[in-house]
């Protein structure tokens, strides 16, 4: 079975950092893809970041490009999403997505699509305030 479980929301002021972690039971760390979605009240699910290990590539919505980093321990399992210079904008329930397995090449735009991937976890709240 596989599983994700986030970790690491919490809240914070603007200008603050945060880093959230997930960690993935369940598939293997050799040919995956591994997406960070977010979700505001009464908004639509986005994709904030990914990474395709076939092409061992990463994808930032512009909203995000310079403050947050994806990184992966394969050892761990673990993906973590740094992010940097919070602001309310980034309020909302921080989702980890996974695909596996999964060999190709995919373009950001697919890798931003949440019907993309076939396995969720749950989410953390992540709150910013002013």
């Amino acid at each position: 079975e596989v599983q994700l479980v986030e970790s690491g929301g919490a809240s914070v002021r603007a200008g603050g950092s945060l880093r959230l972690s997930c960690v993935v039971s369940g598939f293997t760390f050799d040919d995956y893809a591994i997406g960070w979605f977010r979700q505001a009240p009464g908004k639509e699910r986005e994709g904030v970041s990914g990474y395709s290990s076939a092409d061992d590539s990463t994808y930032y919505a512009d909203a995000v490009k310079g403050r947050f980093t994806i990184s992966i321990d394969s050892a761990k399992k673990t993906v973590y999403l740094q992010m940097n210079s919070l602001n309310s904008e980034d309020t909302g329930v921080y989702y980890c997505a996974g695909k596996s397995p999964f060999w190709g090449i995919a373009s950001a735009k697919v890798k931003s699509r949440p019907s993309w991937y076939d396995y969720w976890g749950l989410g953390t709240q992540v709150t910013v305030s002013s």
